[in-house]
């Protein structure tokens, strides 16, 4: 009677200390999508962020709500239509494009008062105001978008994109992660600053571009940032980026799976807290 007694303690010892069982919706861009689209990287990605942070909180199941090319207005234009339930945990990682695009980024007060999906901040507060009322007690976690050098698209070399060094319609990358801080700073929202996140510079994107010499026409590797600025004909070039250049990305803007391991780490340290 004693013995079993113990198994009976023991076994609901066990399981209290049994981590709960939660729901991830990550939201976000082509760079939460490719997470299970690998075939769309050549499979240079093997292991996205998603993936990498389940493997470490395995008690965490993740929904991938990650759509190509989009932006906040994008996400904020259909968030009711986007198939999203209640969850746990819901994590919002976009802005690049909104950047790429020319979206105005803004200002604080375009958040506060709900000011409509004009801006970057007001397409925050509609996402934001739908998450919390599909979950009222749910974490949220804000990503900046990441430092990019020039991105040139696998399966079509015709799209391509210059990088974070420089403006966009005059505004920088830059200022568009110091917009999703400042919306998490005023809302109490834990936010995992990648753009500064100094493991992830300029310098360790890629580690070069092959293009074509101007002067000489011989295909040479350019770290940055001696690429910027050298000629790049789609049409006729070699794909910049060969396999030996993959770094921290592996087009100069999607993360490769070092690159998506920093980011998980980086949700791991606020992830593990809930």
């Amino acid at each position: 009677m004693k013995k079993l007694a113990f198994i009976v303690f023991t076994a609901c010892l066990l399981t209290s200390f049994k981590e709960k069982e939660l729901t991830w919706i990550a939201i976000g861009d082509s760079i939460t999508y490719l997470n299970d689209h690998k075939n769309e990287t050549q499979n240079r990605l093997t292991r996205g962020y998603l993936t990498q942070v389940t493997e470490q909180l395995p008690n965490i199941h993740y929904v991938n709500k990650g759509y190509n090319g989009w932006t906040s207005g994008g996400i904020a234009n259909h968030i009711d239509s986007l198939g999203l339930v209640k969850a746990d945990i819901y994590t919002v990682f976009l802005g690049t494009n909104d950047w790429w695009q020319g979206r105005p980024i803004g200002t604080l007060d375009d958040y506060k008062n709900n000011a409509g999906n004009k801006t970057i901040y007001g397409s925050f507060r509609i996402i934001i105001n739908k998450l919390r009322a599909l979950n009222p007690d749910a974490k949220i976690v804000l990503m900046t978008p990441l430092q990019r050098v020039d991105f040139v698209y696998l399966f079509d070399k015709r799209n391509n994109a210059f990088g974070s060094y420089q403006t966009k319609n005059g505004q920088t990358l830059e200022a568009v992660a110091n917009a999703i801080v400042e919306v998490g700073k005023f809302d109490k929202i834990p936010v995992t600053d990648l753009y500064h996140n100094k493991d992830f510079t300029l310098e360790q994107l890629v580690k070069f571009k092959r293009l074509k010499d101007p002067a000489t026409g011989t295909y040479t590797d350019y770290p940055y940032p001696k690429f910027i600025g050298i000629p790049f004909n789609p049409a006729t070039d070699d794909y910049p980026y060969p396999m030996e250049a993959i770094d921290l990305t592996y087009d100069g803007l999607h993360p490769s799976d070092t690159g998506c391991e920093i980011i998980a780490n980086s949700l791991v340290k606020i992830m593990k807290q809930f």
